[in-house]
């Protein structure tokens, strides 16, 4: 029993000597069978059903189309549609239409350094026969009919037949990656695939301004996107991307011709300082042909974030010419990438036009005018609360979901956030202690965060500092024509000027050599200062900033400007309430007497019934509707993005803690 045990355990000993001279013998090669071959290919060049989508719109482009239509189904799984009025296929070259390496666009190696078609390898059909099901319909010119097939791993599954067909090519993909089964798990999201295709369809339209474009899902009645040919690129743009993006545009040209630096032709257009989006957008073309360059996308970048608040990201469009000989299209798989010759060097150049243009064009920002009604307090006026909305520069409104809404009084007009603030009588003036110091205090933060990169406002007429500082010195009940009141004018104007470059490029604020301001920064978003404070705002700078100190420098600078960007009541009484009686017409004076006691004392008896100062009673009116206007779609969604209030706010009054984070971490760590 034992011996036999001792056997059976020396066999599989001998047989695992016997295997290991075996294992190192190196694994045999053996040629992949051509089926597998095509496959793994088809796998590169197809990568989702945007990839097919490009290639097939590429070869109607190629085929002079003026139109070209895309019908998609599931993403593009189902079905892939591209319809065009090109010049269609020959008969006799159907049988070889979807092999692989069959072309039409050269003939040797040599001819890939003159290349101007988009395809050019015979790659993009056969792939598609090896995941999916392809049909053709085609039909040439002078014609009677066309004539229809399907191709199926490269070949021809039955013989061309014939069939009633309009000018031009349509090529059908049905049952994408329908062998690949994990590529096509990871493809189950349609609606991210048909946004990919949208946005493809949206770029070739851009460019091709001569071709109509038209993308729908299957079944749909609407196009998601149709363009029309047409002879401007900014037209093209609109119908794209929107009124809202085409009018934030600025065009730019460059061009090289020195052989041995660069030879390039550049023009495009880039958004502006009025366009807002939380993404960049960028479509280049070189040679006609769509692709990306990570390079260039970065420089740009750099100069918007160097030129524009953090938050900005651009709009871009760039077409680049070069000569075919100077671009290497044979370097990706999709053909989503090129190489180009001096490419560091095109680069740098492009770069420096469009930081040339943006810094030129942020001189000066544009604010849509706000049409406001007579009175904000009147109800007819506050049920038309809506109608202050204005369309911000690249954004679209958006339904609220139902679990998002905020259960109201429907007696209060939607929006309303009063009851949030300090309800206490006030004067006529109205001024509210808590929103002014909110106000002040958000300014300020925000002239902290946009440091050194700050928008600007251009005045419409340059203002004389000394100007500025003596209205400021009669507001404050000083007489400006006193000789000492005119040495200080003259020393704060010298101070200024001595520090305009780091006023400038510290916190924008433009003052010439002549002691004129002429631009001052944007702090906020659609909003501007009173420029009644504007006086108040420039003596400050010369009495209450320490410029010996740099922190307290930038610090004092930074507080001046929260306040004069601050949200004060307008300089004229409120029209609603009391208020009201300010604009009352007073009884004519009759003597001297009279006057001098009407300065110390006027009273009840001295006002007109029913005489109102129209004019001056429209102009507080619109103030304090501009103003209840600014406080709703400015200053408190800027208060929700930005604000982080300070503790000493907590402590004052100015705000109240609802809740704390650390003490409801307590109460859920007893449940």
């Amino acid at each position: 029993m034992e011996t036999h045990c001792g056997d059976c355990d020396s066999e599989p000993l001998a047989m695992e000597n016997e295997e290991e001279p075996r294992r190192k013998e190196p694994p045999r090669i053996h040629r992949l069978d051509e089926s597998v071959v095509n496959r793994i290919a088809a796998g590169e060049v197809i990568q989702r059903p945007v990839s097919a989508v490009k290639e097939l719109v590429e070869n109607s482009i190629d085929a002079h189309s003026t139109s070209i239509s895309v019908v998609v189904k599931d993403g593009g799984l189902k079905l892939i549609q591209v319809s065009d009025d090109g010049h269609g296929i020959r008969y006799e070259d159907l049988p070889i239409l979807c092999e692989r390496h069959t072309t039409s666009k050269l003939s040797t190696f040599e001819d890939l350094q003159s290349i101007k078609s988009m395809g050019f390898r015979g790659e993009a059909l056969a792939s598609m026969t090896y995941v999916g099901h392809v049909t053709a319909t085609t039909i040439t010119k002078g014609q009677l009919h066309g004539y229809r097939v399907s191709y199926r791993d490269g070949v021809m599954e039955h013989e061309p037949k014939a069939c009633a067909a309009v000018k031009g090519t349509q090529i059908m993909v049905e049952n994408l990656f329908y062998n690949m089964i994990a590529r096509r798990k990871t493809l189950q999201n349609s609606a991210d695939d048909y946004s990919k295709i949208v946005d493809l369809l949206s770029r070739f339209a851009v460019h091709h301004i001569h071709v109509g474009f038209s993308c729908r899902k299957h079944g749909a009645s609407r196009a998601d996107v149709h363009t029309v040919a047409t002879s401007s690129r900014l037209d093209a743009i609109r119908s794209v991307y929107g009124v809202s993006v085409a009018r934030s545009l600025i065009k730019i040209e460059n061009s090289d011709n020195n052989p041995s630096s660069s030879v390039f032709k550049m023009d495009g257009f880039i958004s502006d300082s009025n366009y807002v989006a939380k993404k960049i957008t960028m479509v280049l073309f070189i040679n006609d042909r769509l692709v990306e360059c990570t390079a260039l996308k970065r420089a740009i970048e750099i100069v918007y974030a160097a030129t524009l608040p953090k938050a900005s990201k651009p709009f871009v469009y760039i077409s680049v010419v070069l000569p075919p000989e100077h671009v290497d299209v044979n370097v990706h798989p999709t053909k989503r990438e090129v190489s180009l010759l001096n490419q560091e060097v095109i680069i740098e150049k492009i770069q420096s036009v469009v930081e040339s243009k943006l810094r030129n064009s942020n001189e000066a920002r544009t604010f849509q005018e706000q049409k406001v009604e007579p009175s904000p307090y009147d109800k007819i006026a506050l049920d038309k609360d809506s109608t202050f909305s204005p369309s911000q520069s690249g954004s679209k409104s958006q339904k609220v979901p139902v679990r998002k809404m905020v259960r109201t009084d429907s007696s209060d007009p939607a929006g309303r956030l009063h009851a949030y603030l300090q309800a206490k009588p006030r004067g006529p003036l109205q001024k509210n202690p808590s929103l002014d110091a909110v106000s002040k205090e958000l300014m300020y933060q925000q002239v902290l965060r946009r440091f050194s990169h700050f928008n600007a406002i251009q005045l419409s007429e340059p203002a004389p500092l000394s100007e500025l500082l003596m209205l400021a010195l009669k507001e404050e009940n000083l007489d400006p024509e006193g000789h000492e009141n005119n040495d200080q004018i003259e020393k704060i104007t010298e101070l200024l000027k001595q520090k305009m470059e780091m006023l400038e490029e510290y916190f924008c604020i433009h003052i010439d050599k002549h002691g004129n301001l002429s631009r001052l920064p944007v702090v906020l978003d659609q909003y501007t200062p009173d420029i009644d404070r504007l006086p108040e705002f420039t003596l400050c700078l010369g009495n209450d900033v320490d410029w010996e100190d740099e922190k307290n420098c930038f610090q004092s600078v930074s507080a001046a400007l929260g306040n004069f960007y601050a949200m004060h009541p307008p300089m004229l009484p409120n029209p609603s309430g009391d208020g009201l009686q300010f604009y009352k017409k007073r009884k004519p004076l009759r003597n001297l007497e009279d006057e001098e006691k009407a300065s110390d004392d006027i009273g009840d008896d001295d006002l007109m019934e029913n005489e109102i100062e129209h004019e001056l009673l429209s102009e507080a009116e619109s103030a304090w509707a501009q103003r209840e206007w600014s406080i709703q779609h400015v200053l408190f969604p800027s208060i929700r993005l930005f604000f982080k209030p300070p503790t000493s706010m907590a402590s004052n009054g100015t705000l109240v803690r609802v809740a704390s984070l650390e003490k409801l971490y307590k109460i859920f760590e007893r449940c």
